[in-house]
């Protein structure tokens, strides 16, 4: 079910399994996904590891992030693009910059509790109501059901990963890594973000080191390698394009740099993912 309004903004909704599944390795530009995994023991790759997850368990995935089904049970998906819902210039917590997507430094995954569950499965039912409904109201309706969806999921974030109180340091934060998303090809200084955002280097790394054990600087490396690790594995570029389109322009800078990280060159590591398709 898929509602697409005259500007191309759009909000999927659906019930998938392992027959219908590839719809999960779809990248849609500019789009957001929640994953609400409906049983356990559900296997995943994302983004090179593989994950377990259980019944009731929802992962948030960017259009940035590369998806390969390996074992797949039932999987409720909402998929949107930021024209539908993205409170960019408030930068609220359930916008596209909170901290479900581009605000959280790692894989956000949250478990609903057994109390909660009534409310979103509630949710889901006027979801799946709405979106076949047909009038000059409908979208309106999408768009607070899709906040509510997003406020509760927020909240359960919150409170399972002990994520600080929101301030203006924690807003920072959220900014910077919305913006190491947005530049990270051609921005590799943490001196160019700290531009961007109006604030010195020196004030990015110390509101890093009260709230997070990585420094600005890693947030910006770890960007780049696991891109150049997606170009690596799912594509058949060579690495001079690849270094290329991480904003290299001498391919021995980037070589020097990917083995630093991973111990192993890009050509070793391209070989080897190649000889681990050919095994599987």
């Amino acid at each position: 079910m898929k509602f697409i309004g005259r500007t191309q903004e759009f909000i999927y909704l659906n019930t998938i399994d392992k027959k219908s599944c590839n719809v999960l390795k779809e990248s849609v530009e500019s789009s957001l996904t929640i994953l609400w995994f409906q049983s356990d023991n559900t296997r995943i790759l994302i983004d090179g590891q593989e994950l377990v997850f259980h019944k009731n368990d929802i992962v948030f995935l960017t259009e940035f992030h590369t998806v390969v089904p390996i074992e797949i049970g039932e999987i409720r998906i909402l998929r949107f693009n930021r024209p539908f819902y993205c409170v960019l210039d408030h930068d609220s917590e359930v916008g596209c910059k909170g901290i479900l997507f581009f605000g959280a430094a790692q894989l956000p995954i949250v478990a609903i509790p057994d109390e909660d569950i009534g409310k979103f499965n509630t949710l889901w039912e006027m979801f799946i109501i709405e979106i076949q409904s047909n009038d000059q109201l409908q979208i309106d309706m999408l768009q607070i059901m899709l906040k509510r969806y997003l406020i509760l999921c927020a909240r359960l974030y919150k409170l399972q990963k002990n994520y600080p109180v929101e301030n203006q340091e924690v807003d920072i934060i959220r900014q910077y890594n919305f913006l190491v998303e947005q530049h990270f090809r051609n921005k590799h200084s943490v001196a160019e973000y700290a531009d961007l955002l109006h604030k010195s280097p020196k004030t990015l790394s110390n509101v890093f080191s009260k709230f997070n054990s990585k420094t600005p600087l890693q947030y910006i490396q770890e960007r780049i390698i696991l891109e150049a690790r997606r170009l690596l594995h799912y594509t058949e570029k060579p690495v001079k394009e690849i270094a290329y389109e991480l904003g290299y322009d001498d391919i021995h800078s980037f070589s020097r740099f990917f083995k630093k990280k991973e111990g192993i060159s890009p050509s070793q590591y391209k070989k080897q993912n190649q000889l681990l398709k050919v095994v599987r």
